[in-house]
């Protein structure tokens, strides 16, 4: 590559964005991003605006070499890009909470990647990502998209599917945040801890845990299944496990396995924060204001320490670890959402899994695994069986086949109770769903 990196994040007024800006400024020795776009529709110029500013004054205190650029136009900002970042929303948090609370009112987990929330979650979010990738192909065809937008394993695998564009990874916190939570319950610091994970986006296990290069499996799921250490994420309740599951399970699941494992008391919940607190949409709205007041602060000049609070721990992390190693073909093994090429068995060779993989200059290269145990392996054929389903949906703007998505997901309990939420829901985002009413408006 050439020297001096151009990076173009779409969604850029993302109230993510201070924090990979921070780990783009600690890692400019060695990742020596030259040119950061940050790019948002029109709708979102105010956020932009603010994050964009902030985001200037983060990289002017620096004293880094990296230019921040402002846009509202992918043909403006992406010739010659080397990575692009994708961290948008369609429909923003007003479409998360309908995807909440809809399921809710028919006794459903309302959730943003899971059940019927994921489904619709993806069905917005797989057309416009597409879009973005061939404008990728037309205008940066060598650049790596690495994709943090949710569901990240439906989107990773609609583009494998859909386009040409190969070189694609999907990003996500959760593995980082279960390496740093088995360090937490051992006591140790989290470099320390490896784990060998395999799976799906937000379906993910953790087959092998080593500290310092040994096996402590047991130790750790001894420690995980201890119910003090029933830590979890901002937007997941910290229900504990029941300690002989775990043993049993003989493999660390991760804190959206819950929605599966535990779902009556998710789902009991839910229905107690949505008519306390709001959902985790409306609690996240409340929060989001506050941050942006922050971030309009002229005399701020870092990230501030209320983003945590948003959700996205280690989220710099994952992503500008990922770009350092592809840029600088470390070979180090991180876990992402690329092409199982045969290393998980069971899952088509072409479909997206979420997995540790050797990443170098040409991409991830996942590390086989063979079969996953046989207690979890139907779980995760059936979530990927949900996947496929509703990219094939997401691109034709097929009604039965977003039924069969919807109906297929193991949280929906009903055939019936699947098209009534399918048809309200498709009413509710009718302005986010072009192609499911093409047929109208013709």
């Amino acid at each position: 590559m050439k020297k001096g990196i151009k990076i173009v994040t779409i969604g850029g007024g993302s109230s993510y964005t201070p924090e990979l800006v921070e780990g783009f400024i600690k890692r400019h020795h060695e990742l020596p991003v030259k040119e950061l776009w940050l790019v948002d529709i029109p709708e979102g110029k105010e956020k932009l605006e603010i994050v964009g500013k902030l985001a200037q004054r983060m990289a002017a205190e620096a004293g880094v070499d990296m230019t921040v650029h402002l846009s509202y136009s992918r043909e403006e900002a992406l010739p010659g890009a080397d990575f692009v970042t994708t961290q948008f929303r369609v429909g923003m948090l007003e479409a998360r909470a309908k995807d909440e609370r809809i399921p809710l009112s028919y006794g459903v987990i309302g959730q943003e990647t899971n059940g019927p929330g994921g489904l619709f979650k993806g069905l917005r979010t797989i057309p416009v990502i597409i879009d973005i990738v061939h404008d990728i192909e037309r205008l940066c065809p060598d650049a790596w998209l690495v994709n943090f937008t949710n569901p990240a394993g439906m989107v990773t695998e609609a583009v494998l599917r859909y386009t040409n564009h190969e070189r694609i990874v999907g990003l996500c916190n959760v593995p980082v945040g279960m390496q740093m939570g088995v360090a937490e319950a051992l006591g140790v610091e989290g470099s320390r801890v490896r784990i060998d994970f395999a799976g799906l986006n937000h379906m993910v296990y953790g087959l092998n845990i080593y500290l310092d290069g040994e096996d402590v499996k047991q130790q750790a799921l001894e420690a995980v299944a201890d119910p003090a250490n029933a830590s979890t994420m901002k937007n997941i309740a910290a229900l504990g496990w029941e300690p002989d599951f775990i043993r049993a399970l003989k493999v660390l699941p991760c804190p959206y396995h819950r929605y599966y494992y535990k779902t009556e008391e998710m789902l009991a919940e839910e229905q107690a924060a949505a008519q306390e607190t709001g959902t985790r949409a409306e609690v996240v709205q409340g929060v989001e204001e506050e941050l942006f007041a922050l971030y309009g602060d002229e005399t701020l000049r870092s990230k501030p320490e209320q983003l945590e609070q948003r959700g996205g721990a280690y989220y710099s992390e994952a992503a500008c670890s990922l770009i350092n190693s592809i840029y600088n073909d470390t070979r180090d093994i991180q876990p992402v959402n690329t092409r199982n090429r045969g290393a998980i068995a069971g899952i088509p060779a072409e479909s997206a899994v979420e997995i540790s993989s050797v990443i170098t200059k040409d991409g991830p290269r996942p590390v086989a695994v063979g079969e996953l145990p046989v207690a979890v392996q139907g779980l995760v054929q059936q979530i990927k069986s949900f996947e496929r389903v509703t990219a094939e949906a997401a691109v034709t703007g097929n009604y039965g086949t977003a039924l069969l998505a919807m109906t297929i997901n193991p949280l929906v309990p009903s055939d019936t109770k699947a098209k009534q939420m399918l048809d309200d829901m498709l009413e509710a985002h009718r302005e986010h769903l072009p192609q499911f009413f093409q047929t109208e408006k013709a």
